[in-house]
């Protein structure tokens, strides 16, 4: 998946600060699904006051991954299976046209830092590390379709994700599986055949989603089992 971006319309650094940290705090499992966002306790946390703290949570909540719920207050959003379901089908979609447009479109430096990259993910294995580099790599296939209305569609998805939390690169088979599917991806760029790079990529996506779905029935049966 791509690395987020701070939201340019954040009013003040330390707004841009906080929504940041907190966005990423999402991404990496810090914060989970229905966990609260008290102001006074982050504020504390985060090094800022609590006016920077309220804008952040307000920006996650017009990003969708903060909600408000009763007697609680702005709590991480939690979404249900077939909230998830969507998420990859449109993921499949959108990552599938820009790998149909980049075939097209992407030069042999971008091609050949694709390659570099994903040897780098090989290498890297599991942890932070992977992580970044398989977000590195799918936004430099996004920027090699050239679309700018694709990339700007792409990122607000892709904040929705975040909700999903840390990066299945955390685990080895999966981080493996990647590896290989982004090979079969980039075999077709090199081909410039548009419409086994879209299969290849709809079939990446979706085997990261039967994974993800596995993980949260089993994250919900240890709950249940509690």
């Amino acid at each position: 998946m791509m690395k987020t971006q701070e939201d340019p319309n954040q009013t003040g650094p330390q707004g841009n600060s906080a929504y940041q940290r907190l966005l990423d705090e999402i991404r990496e499992g810090v914060l989970l699904p229905g966990d609260r966002l008290r102001e006074i306790e982050l504020s504390e946390r985060l090094g800022v006051s609590r006016t920077p703290v309220r804008e952040a949570i307000r920006q996650l909540e017009t990003d969708g991954l903060v909600t408000h719920v009763p007697r609680l207050g702005a709590t991480v959003r939690s979404l249900s299976y077939s909230e998830v379901m969507e998420l990859y089908e449109m993921r499949a979609v959108l990552e599938g046209t820009a790998a149909r447009l980049a075939a097209r479109a992407a030069s042999d430096v971008e091609l050949d830092e694709l390659k570099v990259l994903n040897d780098r993910l090989a290498e890297a294995g599991t942890g932070p590390v992977a992580a970044q580099l398989n977000r590195i790599f799918h936004a430099t296939l996004l920027d090699a379709a050239k679309n700018r209305f694709l990339t700007k569609s792409m990122l607000s998805l892709q904040k929705a994700l975040l909700i999903l939390g840390p990066s299945q690169m955390l685990d080895g088979q999966r981080a493996d599986d990647a590896v290989g599917e982004h090979r079969r991806v980039m075999e077709a760029l090199k081909a410039r055949d548009g419409d086994a790079a879209e299969l290849a990529m709809r079939a990446h996506v979706h085997a990261a989603q039967r994974m993800r779905i596995r993980a949260l029935q089993k994250r919900d049966r240890a709950i249940d089992q509690a």
